[in-house]
């Protein structure tokens, strides 16, 4: 194991998340010399062509790591809240975990239960701040580092780190940079937290947003809003849950789009050419990569030589 940061102990940590966006963190702390006690994670869900019981990206790094795993279903069962305040934690890191912490564990750890949340609190509470802030139009979004209480993403701040949203960024590359500028900030939030250095600040009373859970069915493309807004839309549902719209008794992924100046005279939903143009409630979407169902991504000229989208077609 590394050596702590130098002129800080190491600390022993209970860490707790589940999907993929929370390893780099996990992984940063014990790169910096912390001993993770104890990992707890969602539990194994049934998953691929088999549905075989699967760990969640988190518990299997743990695995790899000898780190022992905890999948309680709800850390509302008193044993499972002794069980927890008996690991003798210094600290808890939090990070997407998907289980509400009861009063009891967030007051067990020495320094308390500390969140890694992607977003420049207090906007963007809640399950989906990534997608919410790139779709909201946002020009830069974060991490903050947050003393956790018992309200939903209401604790006091420690540490924020601010990254840009530009007009090419989508889910997955924000996911990405946030994942790891959450790594770093962590680590200097707990070596912080030793020196006495960092002071928790309560969150502004306003600017508060609430960024809600994503569903599958967000994503088929309503074309009476604008196409700025679709565009968006477009960026932050990739790669999941996708956008999409049916033509042919087919459903077509939307993999990139374009929004452009239209006159407006058509419906919205009205294939303006054959550039697979849609006129919007304001502008029009050149949707710019598509994919068919059981077929390979493409460009959409490439595309639509083997599929007829002709203009006046109304989607």
């Amino acid at each position: 194991m590394a050596p702590s940061a130098p002129g800080h102990a190491a600390l022993d940590l209970v860490f707790m998340g589940s999907p993929e966006f929370s390893i780099p963190a996990l992984r940063a702390l014990l790169d910096a010399g912390h001993r993770v006690t104890c990992v707890y994670a969602q539990p194994p869900r049934p998953a691929h062509r088999g549905q075989k019981e699967t760990p969640c990206p988190v518990h299997a790094f743990a695995l790899e790591k000898g780190i022992p795993v905890r999948t309680p279903k709800s850390l509302k069962d008193p044993a499972e809240q002794t069980a927890f305040a008996a690991l003798g934690a210094d600290a808890a890191v939090v990070v997407a975990y998907g289980l509400i912490l009861p009063k009891a564990v967030l007051d067990a750890p020495r320094l308390g239960c500390l969140n890694i949340h992607a977003s420049l609190l207090p906007r963007w509470r809640g399950a989906a701040p990534i997608q919410r802030a790139i779709q909201a139009g946002d020009a830069e979004t974060g991490v903050t580092i947050m003393q956790m209480d018992a309200g939903l993403d209401t604790g006091p701040m420690l540490l924020t780190g601010k990254a840009p949203i530009t007009p090419a960024t989508t889910a997955g590359a924000l996911h990405d940079d946030l994942s790891a500028l959450g790594a770093r900030l962590i680590v200097e939030a707990l070596a912080g937290l030793q020196a006495g250095m960092l002071t928790a600040t309560p969150q502004p009373t306003e600017g508060a947003t609430y960024a809600a859970k994503l569903e599958r069915g967000e994503g088929r493309l309503d074309w009476t809003k604008t196409a700025a807004e679709l565009e968006r839309t477009v960026r932050a549902f990739d790669p999941w849950p996708g956008t999409w719209f049916e033509w042919g008794g087919e459903r077509i992924k939307v993999l990139a789009a374009q929004a452009i100046a239209a006159p407006g005279r058509e419906p919205p939903g009205t294939v303006l050419d054959d550039r697979a143009t849609v006129q919007c409630g304001t502008g029009a979407l050149r949707l710019t990569r598509l994919q068919r169902p059981g077929k390979g991504a493409m460009d959409a000229e490439a595309l639509l030589r083997g599929f007829s989208l002709p203009p006046g077609t109304r989607l």
